[in-house]
């Protein structure tokens, strides 16, 4: 029986390549990764959405790699940090106004 194309394409995270397709999808998806996210650092001094591309390129590269995956976590923490400090704020201005 094949296996489905999702299965092919979205292995297991710590499941070991072991055929010459293994190999060269986690080449494809490194490759691709490491582009997006270069990217992404060059648009932090550059004009372009780097807080939306570094996490793009940072979620390619965590179907790989663990680092990538502690990386795309603490930017999330930090995201959310963010943004209950925003909204925290913007509640006691308009509570202030009224």
């Amino acid at each position: 029986m094949p296996k489905s194309k999702f299965k092919l394409l979205f292995r297991h995270r710590d499941a070991e390549p072991t055929t010459t397709y293994d190999y060269a999808l986690r080449l494809v998806r490194s490759v691709i990764g490491f582009t997006v996210l270069a990217v992404g650092i060059i648009m932090l001094v550059t004009p372009g959405p780097a807080i939306v591309v570094i996490p793009l390129g940072l979620m390619i590269l965590a179907t790989e790699y663990a680092w990538a995956r502690r990386y795309l976590k603490q930017f999330k923490e930090g995201g959310e940090k963010l943004g209950a400090i925003l909204f925290t704020r913007k509640k006691k201005e308009q509570k202030e106004t009224e």
